[in-house]
């Protein structure tokens, strides 16, 4: 590129420009609207006065709204992220408690009110491993343990599953989960 005193030019690499005050082979030094003088090689410059002219208003046949509408369409969706604690959080819940299960509990005894606990604990637990659904909590309350104690003793005769107490800051102490092993080979 050929440079003469005079030329208004720019620099490649930084936000330099200026008019050319001095040639001398491949220097180039030229003076910014600043008063500052700076010196460059010919490569690192560009002539403005050989660059066509540019008319910012002209955007063809397209308005503003239309090449507005589509950089938008091409900005991609965010994708929701998901948090570790609401992925790892279970999707199914049954709770044990008593006034859940039945209207009333007038006539019925200690020792069927926690059958049909656990009588609901089973199904419940039968019907995730059908479905293949992973997790399950079961929501039994404190108490004085009874629950929880049939509860872990009818759990334990599962081969494809553990259980462990829930999240304590979503459940407190009452409630159990249970993560079931779906590939687990009889």
């Amino acid at each position: 590129m050929m440079f003469k005193k005079g030329d208004r030019v720019e620099t490649i690499d930084d936000a330099i420009t200026g008019k050319v005050i001095s040639v001398d082979g491949t220097i180039i030094t030229i003076v910014d609207v600043d008063g500052f003088e700076f010196e460059f090689q010919a490569n690192e410059l560009i002539n403005l006065e050989d660059a066509p002219a540019v008319n910012i208003g002209s955007l063809g046949d397209k308005s503003i709204e239309e090449i507005t509408k589509e950089k938008e369409s091409k900005k991609r969706k965010p994708i929701p992220a998901v948090k570790p604690k609401e992925r790892l959080k279970p999707m199914f819940e049954v709770d044990l408690h008593i006034h859940n299960l039945t209207d009333s509990t007038r006539g019925m005894t200690n020792f069927e009110m926690l059958n049909l606990q656990l009588d609901t604990a089973r199904g419940q637990l039968e019907f995730a491993i059908r479905k293949r659904i992973p997790k399950l909590v079961f929501i039994h309350g404190v108490g004085e343990g009874v629950l929880r104690q049939e509860l872990d003793t009818l759990l334990s005769r599962y081969n494809n599953i553990t259980f462990y107490d829930a999240d304590f800051k979503t459940y407190g102490l009452g409630a159990t989960e249970v993560r079931i092993f779906q590939n687990v080979e009889p």
